[in-house]
């Protein structure tokens, strides 16, 4: 196996605003390889397969086991995390590209940048007001842990909006990733105090009502998180929001 090789196609690009080009390379096969692997082998000898010595592949990585997000990139022209991606299971020559959705830093590397704003946006978190020590919080039931763990398990790896035809130079869509995390923290006991100002920002242009309803981002995500159950539900709390709101004039 080991004198084997694999070829690999890259979509590189220098910096922001740069012009793509694709470069080819022969890399050894190994057992059980992951995607990462092959960037590894690149990185050890970054010539291409007519001979001519580039630069090494730049891509992001973290914690290696499909946790962080942070090595999505595009593999055969599917969205995914590049270290549960075996070498084995791709059709060859493999093609490496990065997310389309987010600007390019260079080569495989992306700025999610966007998706964490929309987090702070939707208020993505727990507000406790001081540091001192508050004592135990509500205690949850088996029935309200099983499904905010299925949401909580969201790594903002972008595969959801990588997916999204709403997703879009023309769209101001917040994402189906944002519009789940709202209904996270809308459904626990010390976060939902912050429900009413979520919903408001799903009210907004961009918001829930962009959704397009293609439903690809349940059918892509790599947690398999209920997406699309998640809009469903957002879609009612802010249905009956603004219902409240006309009729209180609040």
């Amino acid at each position: 196996m080991a004198d084997q090789q694999i070829r690999v196609r890259v979509k590189r690009q220098e910096r922001p605003g740069a012009s793509p080009r694709w470069e080819e390379f022969s890399v050894p096969r190994l057992p059980m390889m992951n995607v990462i692997s092959l960037l590894l082998e690149i990185q050890k000898r970054p010539v291409t397969v007519d001979g001519k010595p580039t630069s090494p592949v730049v891509w992001e990585s973290h914690c290696l086991e499909e946790v962080c997000g942070a090595c999505t990139m595009v593999m055969n022209g599917r969205v995914g995390q590049a270290c549960s991606a075996l070498v084995h299971k791709l059709s060859e020559p493999i093609s490496l590209e990065p997310m389309r959705k987010f600007p390019v830093v260079r080569d495989l590397m992306v700025d999610r940048s966007r998706m964490f704003e929309d987090l702070k946006k939707i208020k993505a978190w727990v507000p406790i007001q001081g540091t001192y020590d508050l004592g135990p919080g509500p205690r949850l039931s088996p029935g309200e842990q099983e499904p905010a763990y299925n949401l909580s398990r969201c790594m903002t790896c972008g595969c959801c909006l990588e997916v999204c035809p709403q997703i879009n130079p023309r769209s101001d869509f917040i994402g189906p990733a944002a519009i789940s995390q709202a209904r996270l923290f809308n459904v626990h006991s010390t976060g939902k105090s912050l429900a009413a100002e979520r919903l408001e920002v799903l009210m907004e242009p961009g918001g829930i009502s962009d959704c397009g309803n293609a439903q690809n981002c349940v059918q892509i995500c790599p947690k398999e998180i209920p997406l699309t159950t998640s809009i469903g539900e957002m879609g009612r709390q802010v249905s009956l929001h603004a219902i409240k709101s006309l009729l209180t004039g609040s």
